[in-house]
């Protein structure tokens, strides 16, 4: 006979296996964590280098003058009436776009996000084409549109240049695109059966969207209205086209103090005006979507587009391309117009001029194919930036952990608060020194570029990570996943057209970006934004149509870019 041992009872083995998960459980969530600041350390270190210490040189090189600080000149400008009044304008005009690009963009947003209709894919291109062409293009565009002889002025006699609509219309033309992929983006993820299983029982449509599908949107919504209003604050050649001198914003005035009066101080001083306005809309933005993130089901997005189905359905389908013909496609069209209306009529005239561009004079250093090759490189380059540091960033703020991560969240979205001027400047004073003396190379500019693409890298992928159900995460844990893998085999696959969306935007925003890239592009490597640019700051009707031609190329190459986007983030499946 074997004599055993007494024998352990069920309810203690039960008790022990659980308390061995949790121990588990622990130790993951204790190494989650710890990965998760590991992963700050890459975006932080981006930002100290390429961001903060270039605005803090040159706002230290406005307040320091001869060895002493000029800490009384920040009293006199900011008290001055005329920045009160610069300040009042800024802050109401990016609030009333903000509202009505939400308004007009988001049933756009739920258009492309559930019906599906041929050229969807080519419609979302061109939405987006506003948003990567300079403003100071744009501007002239609307300008042709709503100002002195031009359409609207030929057929109707109406004239807009002269009030805040043409300015707010320009916004909503501009920000369109914000809007209806980064809402769109959600929203086609989001199991519409959540829905359906609330008129189920009981509740009305308005009454199931409003309970079920807007909570669940409304970490998106707040993203989206947070860009379009950094944006719309930080205004500049809209406002300087459109504007002219009865209208400024704090962009516009810092411009004047610096470009145009060389009055550093004062620049230096609206710059910090305008770093605590956008810190404050900042801070404002993490405290009331704190608690709004939850675990929702996320679906392939192939399986929520449909058909339209009823009058009511067709009707908003017509609406947005009516919208969208009227706000987005007829501007695009003006400045087509623009570009063939030569002087003996139309034609070619102004394209065949910019063959010998590059032997006209000083302005102009290198071919437009090859202006076109720069803006692709670097526009690519910025873009893969962009993706690591934010996708980085993205991860890190998976799950809120106090005051640090929520103070990183904000400090990523500086940048688009930040006076492009200022920063351009920044890099100019800043990386002249060894070991970061970077001013004569080309990296420059897609590191500027990618600065602004990391906060759509970060504001498109948030919302969709924190989306993701926690507990997918701890039973990965539990059974013995690091963190990495993780990631990578619970996350990435759930991510990947936000990713693909981020991506979009960040190569977007780089083909187009101009403030700061004007500063630092070397004169024999310009962008198809600074050649624009030359081109428009030369008198004559030649010049002035050659930029149309060029701004109209650069239309062109971002739809086609675009549009290259939408056919392979996407196979039959709607899988990436």
């Amino acid at each position: 006979m074997v004599l055993a041992g007494p024998v352990e009872p069920r309810e203690n083995r039960k008790t022990a296996g659980g308390h061995r998960k949790a121990a588990t459980a622990d130790r993951g969530g204790r190494r989650a964590t710890a990965f998760r600041l590991a992963l700050m350390a890459v975006p932080l270190a981006f930002f100290a280098v390429f961001f903060a210490y270039p605005v803090a040189a040159i706002v230290t090189r406005g307040l320091r003058v001869g060895g002493r600080w000029r800490f009384g000149r920040i009293a006199e400008v900011v008290t001055d009436p005329a920045t009160l009044d610069v300040l009042w304008f800024t802050c109401w005009q990016a609030v009333a776009s903000t509202a009505l690009t939400l308004a007009v963009a988001l049933p756009g947003a739920y258009v492309f996000a559930r019906f599906d209709f041929p050229g969807k894919g080519l419609l979302r291109a061109v939405v987006t084409v506003p948003f990567v062409l300079p403003t100071v293009v744009a501007g002239s565009a609307f300008l042709a549109l709503l100002g002195r002889g031009g359409l609207l002025d030929g057929l109707w006699g109406v004239r807009l240049d002269t009030s805040v609509w043409a300015i707010l219309l320009a916004h909503v033309f501009f920000n369109y695109a914000v809007v209806v992929r980064t809402v769109g983006g959600l929203w086609a993820q989001l199991d519409p059966r959540q829905e359906e299983a609330a008129r189920v029982l009981g509740a009305s449509r308005l009454s199931a969207w409003r309970r079920v599908t807007l909570p669940a949107l409304a970490p998106a919504v707040a993203a989206a209205a947070l860009m379009v209003f950094l944006f719309t604050f930080t205004s500049f050649g809209v406002i300087q086209i459109l504007g002219g001198p009865r209208y400024a914003t704090l962009e516009v005035a810092i411009y004047r103090e610096t470009a145009q009066l060389l009055d550093l101080p004062t620049a230096a001083v609206l710059t910090l005006v305008q770093f605590a306005a956008v810190a404050a809309v900042l801070a404002l933005h993490a405290w009331t979507v704190r608690r709004r993130e939850s675990a929702l089901r996320l679906v392939d997005p192939g399986r929520t587009a449909r058909r339209p189905k009823g009058p009511a359905q067709w009707a908003l389908l017509w609406g947005v391309l009516a919208v969208v013909a009227l706000l987005i496609v007829t501007p695009l069209a003006v400045l087509v117009e623009r570009s063939l209306n030569g002087p003996d009529g139309y034609g070619f005239t102004y394209y065949e001029a910019l063959g010998s561009a590059a032997d006209s004079g000083g302005t102009f250093f290198v071919a437009p194919m090859e202006a076109i090759g720069n803006s692709l490189g670097y526009a690519a380059i910025a873009t893969v930036f962009a993706l690591v540091v934010g996708g980085l960033a993205a991860a890190a703020l998976t799950r809120r952990a106090g005051r640090l991560v929520r103070g990183f969240d904000a400090l990523l979205m500086l940048p688009l608060g930040t006076s492009a001027v200022t920063v351009g400047f920044g890099f100019l004073i800043a990386l002249d020194e060894p070991p970061l003396d970077l001013r004569a190379s080309w990296v420059l500019v897609p590191l500027a570029q990618a600065l602004v693409g990391v906060p759509f890298v970060v504001r498109t992928m948030l919302p969709v990570l924190r989306a993701v159900d926690h507990r997918l995460r701890e039973a990965a844990a539990v059974l013995g996943a690091s963190p990495w893998r993780v990631w990578r085999e619970v996350d990435l696959p759930l991510v990947g057209r936000a990713l693909a969306v981020a991506a979009g935007f960040a190569f977007a925003v780089s083909l187009g970006e101009f403030g700061a890239t004007v500063f630092i592009a070397r004169p024999d490597h310009p962008t198809l934004p600074v050649a624009i640019a030359r081109f428009l700051g030369r008198a004559g009707q030649l010049t002035y149509g050659q930029a149309m031609a060029l701004s109209t190329i650069l239309m062109l190459v971002c739809a086609g870019s675009l549009l290259a986007l939408e056919r392979i983030r996407t196979d039959r499946s709607g899988e990436f």
